[in-house]
Order: C-alpha cells, then structure tokens, then sequence
C-alpha cells in the first residue's frame, strides 16, 4: 500500500482530466503521474532513503502536490511544515522530527533556521528547482499499511506542537472514505484555499479529489473576493471552508454566484448554529459539517449522507466508532457530556518521538479528542467544546460555546469569542470577545442583557471587550490562549 498509488489509480483511470489547476498552470492526471514520478527518482538521486523525513515548508503552490506524491513514490515521509511559523517556531520541530531534506520558496524561505540550527538537513532544496531535479521514473514502492506515511505538527494551541505520525492505511481508509461520503466523483471540481500543511488542505481535500479523480483548483491563499470569483469561473462543485469564512461570506453585500455548487462542506472548528441557519436561508443548502482531528487523518464523523440534521456532526464514517466517556472512560448514557473517543483505521499510529503522549492519547485503541460532546438517541453526535477551555466558574461548568452562540443571536456580531479568566473570588470568570458586523453596533449591556434572557447568570459574561479582528491560525481557528493573554 502507498497514498501515491491514489494518483497512479487516477492516473490510469483518469489520465486525460483535469487533475490540478494553478493559476495558468494545469495538469491532466497523465502529465501529473509523471512529473510527481520523475521527480521522485530524483530525490532518490539525492540519497535521500525510505523512512526518511522530507520536510515541506511550502505555500499553496503546485510543487507542494508534486513533492508530497514523489516522496510517497520513493517511500520518504513528507513532513508539513507552517509556512507562517517563524524560525524558532521551525527550530523547535526541525529538531523533533529530524528531516534529511526540507524543500522550501522564496517567499517564505526567509522564515527558516539558520542550516547551524538544523543539523540533520543535508539537502535544502528550492521549489523553483524541482523542475531540474529528476531521475529515472519511480512507480510508487509497495509499503507495508502501518509504515509511516506523513507527519503533521498539530497547530499548537495549547502547549508544544506534537508530531502527529500517519500511515498509508490512515490516509488511503480516510481518502475513501471521504470519498464515498461526499459521493464524489471525477466530475467534481474543488477549490483549495486552505493550506496544504494542515490536513484538511492534504486529505480533506487534496487526497481525496486525487482519489475520486476530481480537479483540484489551489489557491495561493484565501482572498474572498478571488475565492468567489474562481467558485464560478471554474465551475467548482465542493466549497471547502471552516467556520470564519462562512461567517465572511454571510457578511459580504457582492453578488454570490455559487450556483455550480453542489455541496457546502466545514471542517477545522465549530460551526455556529446561527451561521448554519443563515446559510441555509440564504442559499438554500445546509452546511455539511465533517468532525475529526489531525490525529484521526482527520475524518471521523459526517452530517450527513443520508439525513442532516442541523448543528450536528453527525455519525461516524465507515469502519469508524465513537462513543462518549466519563473522567474514569466508562461509557456514558446518550444526552449526558463526556469526552469524545474515536477508534477505526483512521487513528494515527502516535506521535513522533514521544510515547508517553502517545499512551496519553490512545487507551485501549480508542484515542481520546479531547472535545466535550454528547450523542443523541439516534447516534448523532454534538459538540459542546473543548476539555481545556471549558471555564469552571465557582465549580460550575461553563462551556464557551453555549455562550458564543447566544451571543451570535444578535444581528450585529460578525464573530464572539468567550474564554474564562482568574478571578479571584471565583476561581474564574466568562469574558467575551466580540468582532461588530461592519457599520453595525452593540453595546457590551446589550449583548450581556441578550445573554441573561437566555442562560444562567453564572455564565453571562462579566466583560465584553470589541476587537477589529479575533486572533487566527492559517486554517481560521480562533486562537483563544491568545485572547487569554489578555485578561
């Protein structure tokens, strides 16, 4: 088994489609194979050897696609590395994963260590050269499903980023898997805005359009008025977004023509209540949310194939379980919250280097997400929020998300965010963050007045502070350690 063996398929069965398209470069799924394959015998040209780390620090640029496939080929492991991250950012992880080769561009090549900083790296290769650098033309090595076949660094929001490590059957059961649950085929077209080194740019979407045979339309970055431009321009039929560029589009007065599209599908974050209604009212389709972590490749669970239902993520894909557990792991009954575990093909293999978290994170084979929710009667799952930032006011627990979706009741928030801080009476306190839809206006009594209409007193914010902007990591979650910081 080897994830390239997704592009020989497509490659075979597709050879004359549209497999990648980049601004005025294109590629049909023949001329791709073949690029990715010569470059592959180039890299194996290098010395560079199976097992090895080959870290990517690139843009959303074509060479990131070809990279990636050619070191599947030759059996290195791609090593995604944050383009945004600065250079002791990169130190830290250079240093954990230990890569023998990193290929990086001009525009963020600025951002890496010093070579002195990077002692394992032989070879620091430019996007720019790759198309010089080949050899004779690889087929992709038959691997073994439980070697490694990426490393991704989870994005750090609390803590030291980890080395998520996954495995040729993670990533192959998961591109299938999104496959057949967004009933794709080779007639869809996505458009690809989100990084390529977080995973919902690498097999949300990249992996799983190569599957299916589909055109993957990439970006650069996200710039909203290109991203609708493109939607109909190239007729895309998956609109691939997380949760604050839904919240834009909602916001945005320009005509939107996404008649092409078929299919609204989030990921990344949580998607408000709120701003699923008011896209349902506006373009006559529900968001269909996926669920799921770096750690689980990331699909776990999809509202829906067969039966949406609103503010749910849904129900566990194929060959995947989950089920919610108390503090102790018991299983708790549908209605009550608990932590979300998942067990299935998707579960990464560990992380990189690091056992202790690795036996942390996985118990008894079910991996533990760290997400509150709970399950309804049906097996539809809900998520309230996340373990660490659940605010424990005078020990009553108070979850940042049922605030925040109060707070999105009101027509003039564009964005809320709502985190605990030190008081020193009751442990902690609930503050809000809250970005004004532009021209409008609120004031933080009116917004605490809307909240103790609808929720216990003990969970209304105390303080309401407005920003321009909430605090984002390049996939649009907000950063609430952040906001933290800011008391």
């Amino acid at each position: 088994m080897n994830v390239a063996q997704l592009l020989e398929r497509s490659a075979l069965y597709h050879a004359d489609r549209t497999a990648l398209m980049a601004g005025d470069r294109r590629w049909t799924y023949r001329e791709l194979d073949a690029a990715v394959s010569a470059l592959a015998g180039g890299l194996a040209g290098l010395g560079l050897k199976p097992g090895e780390r080959l870290g990517l620090h690139l843009p959303n640029w074509p060479e990131f696609v070809l990279a990636y496939y050619a070191a599947q080929k030759c059996g290195l492991v791609p090593l995604s590395l944050n383009v945004t991250y600065k250079a002791d950012e990169i130190a830290y992880i250079v240093d954990d994963a230990r890569p023998t080769a990193v290929i990086t561009a001009d525009p963020v090549s600025g951002n890496l260590p010093a070579r002195d900083r990077m002692p394992s790296v032989g070879h620091v290769l430019n996007a720019k050269d790759l198309g010089a650098l080949t050899g004779a033309p690889r087929r992709a090595l038959d691997l073994d499903r439980e070697q490694t076949a990426a490393i991704l660094y989870t994005s750090a929001t609390t803590g030291r980023p980890k080395g998520v490590m996954l495995t040729h059957g993670n990533v192959v059961s998961n591109a299938y898997a999104t496959v057949h649950h967004l009933a794709m085929t080779a007639d869809d077209r996505g458009l690809c805005a989100l990084p390529m080194f977080h995973c919902f740019g690498q097999n949300a979407i990249m992996n799983s359009l190569v599957t299916a045979g589909g055109t993957m339309v990439m970006h650069e970055r996200f710039v909203p008025d290109a991203f609708v431009e493109a939607i109909a321009a190239h007729r895309i039929t998956i609109f691939y977004a997380v949760p604050t560029m839904y919240i834009l589009f909602l916001a945005m007065e320009r005509p939107l023509d996404f008649a092409s599209v078929r299919l609204y599908f989030s990921a990344a974050a949580i998607l408000p209540t709120d701003v699923e209604r008011r896209w349902h009212e506006r373009f006559g389709h529900w968001i269909q949310q996926g669920y799921g972590l770096t750690e689980t490749s990331p699909f776990a669970s999809y509202n829906h194939d067969v039966a949406f239902r609103p503010g749910s993520v849904g129900t566990p894909i194929e060959n995947v379980e989950m089920k919610i557990v108390g503090a102790g792991g018991a299983e708790l009954p549908d209605g009550e919250r608990g932590e979300i575990v998942i067990k299935g093909p998707n579960v990464m293999k560990g992380y990189f280097g690091n056992d202790a978290a690795t036996a942390e994170a996985i118990r008894d084979g079910w991996f533990y997400s760290g997400d509150i929710g709970y399950r309804d009667a049906d097996g539809y799952f809900f998520i309230v929020d996340r373990v660490k930032d659940m605010i424990n006011v005078s020990g009553f627990k108070v979850f940042p998300r049922e605030v925040e979706e109060v707070l999105f009741r009101h027509a003039a928030v564009k964005e809320a965010a709502v985190v605990g801080v030190p008081d020193a009476v009751r442990g902690e306190t609930v503050k809000a963050f809250v970005v004004l839809a532009e021209g409008a206006r609120a004031s933080a009594e009116e917004l605490q007045a809307l909240c103790r209409a609808a929720i216990a007193d003990y969970k209304v914010p105390g303080r309401i502070e407005f920003l321009t902007a909430l605090p984002k990591n390049p996939t649009g979650k907000i950063l609430k350690k952040d906001l933290r910081t800011r008391g």
